[in-house]
């Protein structure tokens, strides 16, 4: 690993380190994720697509690359950046390293950086747009920089969304799947297989639906429940996704997570915003309103519902105890329902599946 590499940002810092991975440039929005393990399901999440993620954890890669933890059918994250990543893992599912991996992947990584230096860097400035270099001056690198589109102007949910509809019939782990009593379809705006996994456990048939998809082609299929799932970008770009949502509320029940939750936020009405340097990692402590509980909760979002925007008839149902954000809503009169966490994890606790239980009570017996 003697490749020099650099991680460049807009406002000019550089962080250098070495090459791994594919001997590429990337470039994309710089984020930052404090989950402690769980590398493998980041990089394969959807919802760190057009990002360059840091985890904060310094040893990235000590337990391999597996075939069981994959959230996606490929790595989504535009460029990857370690304190340290190890070559030699240790775990009796390992297949492959994590260089290795990447190198498979076409994805760009850097080892070797103070990435401590970098998360502070984002939590006092923001995120903000950044270029893997390799083979390439920083100064240069910038320059290059400044010409790309910033990562709220592109719709990535187009680029990760299925291309048309299909059944989840996957085999569970370590668990027999269960006769199906329900079908629920899932608005695949870059869901993670988790979601699919948790549904079929609890006697679900699942059908996964382009983010495309109108309402009626959504109801054509007789669903007992929707599901919209989480997934990347600016809500803002998503008004195809908004007049599909507003055209299934009050018809079946809905159920939106992360993206979902934003979603149904903007098609009852309400505005979104983004924050300053979001939401990522597996240790966010939310509280739920109903039952005055608080959840650590899994997260992996830059964007959030504005509270003061919503209509009468939609209340906040859960809030974030680090800066206030709304974390879930609640229609009063249709059964709609929202969460901002991931309660599906991968990675992260489990502690939030009680969410698809509350969903299946929504949707009842099915038909």
């Amino acid at each position: 690993m003697t490749k020099l590499a650099h991680l460049v940002l807009e406002d000019g810092s550089a962080y250098r380190g070495y090459a791994f991975g594919a001997r590429a440039s990337a470039h994309g929005e710089v984020v930052f994720a404090t989950s402690m393990t769980g590398y493998q399901e980041m990089l394969t999440d959807p919802s760190f697509a057009g990002q360059i993620v840091v985890p904060t954890y310094p040893l990235i890669g000590n337990y391999g690359i597996n075939a069981r933890d994959y959230e996606s059918r490929r790595v989504q994250v535009a460029g990857f950046v370690v304190r340290e990543h190890s070559l030699r893992p240790s775990h009796s599912l390992s297949e492959r390293t994590l260089d290795e991996y990447l190198q498979a992947e076409g994805v760009a990584a850097v080892s070797g950086v103070d990435t401590r230096a970098i998360t502070r860097r984002l939590r006092t400035q923001g995120v903000m747009m950044g270029v893997i270099a390799v083979d390439e001056t920083p100064e240069d690198a910038l320059a290059r920089l400044k010409g790309m589109p910033a990562y709220g102007d592109m719709d990535f949910v187009r680029q990760v969304t299925t291309e048309s509809a299909y059944d989840w019939n996957s085999p569970l782990w370590r668990q027999p799947a269960p006769e199906t009593t329900r079908r629920i379809l899932v608005s695949d705006y870059g869901l993670k297989y988790n979601i699919l996994r948790m549904l079929r456990s609890r006697g679900c048939e699942v059908v996964a639906m382009p983010a495309t998809a109108s309402a009626q082609d959504i109801l054509d299929r007789n669903p007992d429940g929707v599901m919209l799932s989480p997934g990347p970008g600016d809500p803002e770009l998503l008004d195809y996704a908004v007049d599909t949502t507003r055209g299934l509320l009050g018809r079946l029940p809905v159920f939106g997570i992360c993206l979902g939750n934003q979603v149904v936020g903007r098609a009852v009405g309400g505005s979104t915003f983004k924050l300053k340097f979001g939401h990522r990692g597996a240790n966010h402590p939310v509280k739920d309103l109903q039952t005055g509980l608080v959840h650590i909760t899994a997260q992996n979002h830059g964007y959030a519902v504005d509270a003061d925007s919503l209509p009468q008839d939609v209340e906040v149902s859960h809030v974030n105890l680090n800066d206030g954000t709304v974390e879930g809503l609640r229609h009063k009169s249709l059964p709609a329902m929202t969460i901002q966490y991931h309660s599906e994890a991968s990675p992260g606790p489990l502690d939030n599946e009680y969410m698809f239980d509350r969903f299946m009570e929504m949707v009842g017996d099915g038909g």
